[in-house]
């Protein structure tokens, strides 16, 4: 089922390399916004140039994109961003193959949780620990992995490979939306996200926001003489996860598997300063699940009016209305356009490189950056190494043998879809 150049390209695998590639991007601590997440792209832009790819390492106009109206939102600080693009210099007339990854990771949250430093790779057997294994500097080693093997096969492509290397995905996609409005783009594209062996070919949406309660303030001796913000937000709880009931109600078939498809999740409550004091104000934040090919803003009014409906039955928040607003992240939903080709010639490269059966297709219920290359007209899917179930939690981890099948399945998908000459 292999062609020569296949079978060629797939004999140029280093194994070694690519667990070592796998330990020294781990080994960076690329937090989202912070310095290192601007090193690990300089470094990565070297990397790109020594595989002999006409290379684009440049600062992004942070305003700029701030002020555009389709801007993703983000929730981490930040002081700059850079963007990176590296692409094969030797196509012809064949299409454009992007191969996209995130290159920062979330903190690593209580340290006493870890087996040790999470930003020192620790290897057992076959597998490597680390914040950011599987999510998605495995996706990242994948991708290096398989375009050496290519240019050490001496294959001549026919289309191109872009490489887009971003920042700022995990906060709501900084890195990709500059990366497209600089003008890159491409006729087709593998976002190397942890699948677990699947294919994704939708995401669901995710938006976060910020419900401001009031109180009123009084001495705890006397609080009848208050109203507790906290007591106050308590009716409004129980309205939203009413709310995340009906959203969940007969889901998209790729997302039926999920047991909350679209969840709602209140993750922050700041109220009170002082523990004598009746609170008198309360600030909640959480991420609101935006169903496939639902408009956000319609998800947006739908939280609204649930905030609206619950005040109106409550005699103080009647008279004394929360604000709703949207900060942070705001991620569409997006998803492959049906029957498009490139499922099927990842599924044939899976099999024809493990012997194993096709890849499932499913949906995903986080959002991620393959809402912002479907919006700019790409085609887009996720297949990487890893197991989402494990990414942003202290027993991050991936296996370098899934990493390797994952290189061996695009060699063939990039040859495929590229040609070559």
């Amino acid at each position: 089922m292999l062609s020569d150049e296949e079978a060629a390209a797939l004999a140029e695998i280093d194994e070694a390399a690519l667990a070592r590639t796998l330990q020294e991007l781990i080994a960076v601590p690329s937090v989202t916004g912070s310095p290192a997440e601007s090193e690990l792209q300089h470094q990565l832009a070297g990397r790109l140039e020594w595989l002999g790819l006409d290379t684009d390492l440049w600062s992004m106009d942070l305003p700029a994109l701030r002020a555009h109206p389709d801007f993703p939102g983000t929730e981490a600080p930040r002081d700059e961003a850079w963007g990176l693009v590296g692409t094969t210099p030797d196509g012809g007339d064949g299409p454009t193959l992007v191969l996209q990854g995130h290159v920062d990771v979330v903190p690593p949250g209580d340290l006493a949780a870890w087996d040790g430093d999470p930003f020192v790779p620790r290897v057992t057997g076959d597998v490597i620990h680390g914040r950011g294994a599987c999510d998605m500097k495995a996706g990242l080693a994948a991708h290096l992995a398989a375009l050496a093997a290519i240019r050490a096969a001496g294959i001549r492509l026919r289309g191109r490979v872009a490489v887009h290397f971003v920042v700022g995905e995990e906060d709501g996609g900084v890195g990709a939306f500059g990366t497209l409005r600089r003008g890159y783009g491409g006729d087709a594209c593998v976002i190397a996200e942890p699948t677990a062996g699947t294919l994704i070919t939708a995401n669901a949406g995710a938006l976060t926001f910020r419900v401001t309660v009031p109180g009123r303030a009084a001495h705890a001796s006397s609080r009848e003489r208050g109203v507790s913000a906290i007591d106050a937000y308590l009716p409004l709880h129980r309205a939203l996860a009413r709310l995340e009931s009906v959203r969940n109600t007969d889901p998209d078939p790729l997302l039926a598997e999920y047991p909350i498809p679209c969840a709602l999740s209140v993750g922050t409550l700041r109220s009170g300063d002082w523990a004598s004091s009746v609170p008198d104000l309360l600030v909640a934040e959480g991420r609101l699940g935006v169903r496939l090919d639902e408009d956000p803003a319609e998800a947006r009014r739908a939280l609204e009016r649930c905030v609206t409906e619950a005040c109106a039955s409550d005699p103080w928040l009647r008279d004394h209305p929360p604000t709703v607003t949207w900060p942070g992240g705001q991620f569409a939903p997006g998803r492959l356009p049906r029957n498009h080709p490139l499922p099927d010639i990842l599924r044939t490269a899976w099999t024809d490189t493990t012997g194993r059966p096709p890849l499932r297709e499913r949906g995903a219920t986080y959002g991620s950056d393959l809402r912002l290359y479907a919006g700019a007209g790409i085609p887009t899917l996720q297949f990487g190494p890893g197991d989402i179930q494990v990414a942003h939690s202290a027993g991050e981890r991936v296996s370098v043998r899934e990493v390797v099948e994952v290189a061996r399945a695009l060699v063939v998908a990039v040859l495929r879809v590229v040609g070559t000459k």
